[in-house]
């Protein structure tokens, strides 16, 4: 896998200085990159979806629930009734 940028090659050397990583690995990554300029840093894309994309993935309208005849009781008004 490619360095991405030059704050993720540093991060990776330093773990190969600290003993985290081997050097076959560090070499494989240097290689793949090749000599491409790598930016400092690399942000994090923040693309909004298409309309389509939206629309297709908007869940149905939650139905309503009928009322029953008899509400809930909850145990507050349970313990009530008893005493």
């Amino acid at each position: 896998m490619p360095f991405k940028s030059k704050a993720q090659r540093r991060k990776l050397a330093q773990l190969l200085v600290a003993g985290e990583i081997t050097p076959e690995v560090f070499e494989e990554w240097n290689r793949e990159t090749g000599g491409v300029k790598l930016p400092e840093r690399v942000k994090t894309s923040s693309r909004r979806k298409s309309a389509a994309k939206r629309k297709s993935t908007r869940r149905p309208a939650a139905r309503k629930k009928r009322k029953s005849a008899r509400p809930n009781r909850t145990a507050k008004k349970r313990g009530a009734a008893r005493r």
